[in-house]
């Protein structure tokens, strides 16, 4: 009897037909709950991300962040025998995630009408740039445009400088998570009524669904957020400050909390001055506000000043990047990254998804495949096709 703990979503089957991002992600995240996910790769080049900078013992560091726990097919869905083993690889999945852009699959004859036709319990997860319908649906999308579209860019930067792009692809990344979601949902409801659906994701109202304090402005009339920098549309103060060796940030959203930042910082007449008396005149006074914080802050380094606001209740914290977080004692013990053995590139880090529960382990398993890897396997375990077949199918070009 096996000893290990069952995952969410053992025996699940997912068909990764998508490539570079959103597709691949949303797909990493059900191999994380225990999916086995076979990601359909075409012959010779495979995913693109495959050719992604930096390389980790000839293997892209960024292909096998976003596909860590799959198997790779690599098959010509140009052919009609490679399309036939596709179909047959779809009747027996439960979900099936692609992002081409719209009308694609439909030209392959891929698309979810077609295919539902094929399997009635699939669940057909789509991300696109401008999702299946609607005037701009037939538009190819990179995160830099739905960024650019999706107001986040007109509200990031500072006010005398440029619309700024989010540093990451946060279009790509939560397109991705919405259609984990979205899948999960979708496989609820089909062990209730028998059925799957087609879940259409948009990177677009993705990013659109994300800026809560944004829309709240906005849909009750009020102008969209401007430029700020690293200050907040709402609450004062809440922004970036310098110390002596760098900076930090100090997050007070509401007036309990300015009470104990005044007191931290020996200001107690603060709490008497209307400019700064309650949150609305904080936030128009916040330059004002900044001037005499920074006085504080900037007689200090950047741990002694932190400590002292965490030990008065401040909210506040250092400014660390990515790699500082990676190091830090909280990622060691929170297990944010895992290292996992690659055939080919040997130990690498991956970053699993975050969510931890306390019945199972969901993080990353297994690394992401080298091109073609299970083609074999796929076609002799999922297929039942003998050695001689296989072999004839890689002579012909059909697999590799």
């Amino acid at each position: 009897m096996s000893t290990e703990t069952p995952r969410p979503l053992d025996g699940v089957r997912v068909l990764d037909l998508s490539r570079v991002l959103a597709g691949p992600l949303c797909a990493t995240m059900l191999a994380d709950l225990g999916a086995t996910v076979t990601k359909v790769e075409l012959p010779g080049r495979g995913d693109d991300s495959r050719h992604f900078t930096p390389h980790i013992g000839g293997e892209s560091s960024y292909f096998m962040l976003v596909n860590r726990g799959k198997r790779s097919i690599a098959l010509d869905l140009k052919s009609e025998e490679g399309r036939a083993l596709l179909e047959r690889l779809i009747a027996d999945a439960d979900v099936l995630v692609e992002n081409f852009r719209p009308g694609v699959t439909a030209r392959l004859g891929l698309d979810w009408e077609s295919v539902r036709a094929i399997n009635p319990r699939l669940v057909y997860v789509s991300i696109s740039g401008f999702g299946q319908t609607g005037p701009l649906s037939h538009r190819p999308a990179y995160d830099h445009i739905v960024q650019a579209m999706g107001g986040i860019m007109s509200a990031t930067g500072w006010a005398d400088g440029p619309p700024t792009r989010v540093g990451d692809a946060i279009g790509d990344v939560v397109a991705g998570m919405y259609g984990a979601w979205g899948a999960l949902a979708a496989l609820l409801q089909r062990a209730q009524t028998g059925v799957g659906q087609h879940v259409d994701v948009a990177m677009l109202d993705a990013i659109f669904s994300l800026q809560m304090v944004a829309l709240s402005q906005v849909l009750a009339g009020a102008a969209a957020p401007a430029r700020l920098g690293n200050a907040h549309p709402i609450s004062a103060p809440m922004d970036a400050y310098a110390c002596a060796d760098g900076h930090i940030v100090i997050a007070v959203a509401n007036d309990a909390l300015f009470v104990r930042l005044a007191t931290a910082l020996g200001r107690q007449e603060w709490l008497d001055d209307p400019r700064f008396s309650t949150d609305p005149a904080r936030l128009a006074h916040q330059e004002d506000l900044r001037s005499e914080i920074e006085r504080w802050t900037g007689a200090r380094a950047v741990d002694e000043a932190v400590t002292a606001l965490e030990s008065a209740g401040v909210p506040a914290a250092p400014i660390w990047d990515v790699a500082q977080l990676a190091d830090s004692d909280h990622a060691r013990a929170r297990g944010l990254v895992r290292t996992v053995e690659h055939p080919v590139a040997g130990a690498v880090p991956l970053v699993p998804q975050p969510v931890r529960f306390s019945g199972t382990d969901a993080a990353a398993q297994a690394p992401a495949p080298t091109l073609g890897q299970h083609t074999d396997a796929v076609l002799a375990d999922d297929l039942g096709l003998d050695a001689a077949e296989i072999a004839r199918l890689r002579a012909a070009g059909v697999v590799a």
